[in-house]
């Protein structure tokens, strides 16, 4: 597993249909060469063995670039590919059981759709052991069409001004507003068409990491 480092940066979530101009597996290594820090594997209509195979040959490519490779809500998928950890959403296992299974060394992050998720979290545990939480969506999406109402800016410096977890931003974040994202207090946005439909993904990466930089 990539030893844990701050949760900073661009966040690559994949999506096999929106990779247009090159495959998956280019997608990926070419937004590693830009400097992606986090790349989540996200299968919604793969069958188990598709979704393994895919997760083994990413972890091959990020392996050497010392990127953590997340995969999205299968916890047995995680465990089979040697991947760095997890991504779960509400309805998906409790992160406390995914952190007993995968250890500390693991990384989780569990989507907020909503104020009363945070609530119900904090409420469950004040100091939940959580990597990151990822706020869904920011912006109105068509990447995901079963989310609740968008949180926007004001929703996203809410969350920030309640937590110290790292804040992962996710949901209609592109190039012209993702400098307003981090200045509302993102640690990281994660990006799915931004990267995955560039015709130059490395490019893509890169003009998004700078905006943690400017």
């Amino acid at each position: 597993m990539v030893n844990k480092k701050q949760i900073r940066g661009v966040y690559l979530v994949t999506d096999r249909p929106l990779c247009i101009h090159h495959n998956l597996a280019e997608v990926v290594k070419l937004a590693a060469f830009g400097g992606v820090s986090f790349v989540q594997l996200r299968e919604k209509e793969a069958d188990s063995r598709t979704f393994l195979e895919l997760a083994k040959h990413l972890k091959t490519i990020l392996t050497p670039f010392s990127i953590p490779l997340l995969i999205n809500d299968r916890l047995d998928i995680c465990l089979a590919a040697g991947a760095d950890g997890v991504h779960l959403g509400q309805s998906d296992l409790p992160w406390w059981e995914a952190r007993r299974l995968l250890g500390n060394d693991a990384f989780i992050g569990l989507s907020l759709e909503t104020k009363e998720d945070y609530h119900s979290l904090i409420q469950l545990d004040p100091n939940p052991s959580l990597d990151y939480l990822a706020v869904s969506p920011v912006f109105d999406t068509d990447t995901k069409t079963n989310t609740k109402p968008a949180w926007g800016l004001e929703g996203l410096k809410w969350l920030r001004s309640k937590t110290t977890i790292p804040i992962v931003a996710i949901g209609g974040i592109k190039e012209s507003n993702a400098e307003a994202v981090i200045q509302a207090g993102a640690d990281s946005i994660a990006v799915v068409s931004a990267i995955c439909s560039a015709k130059d993904p490395k490019l893509a990466t890169e003009i998004l990491s700078d905006k943690f930089h400017s």
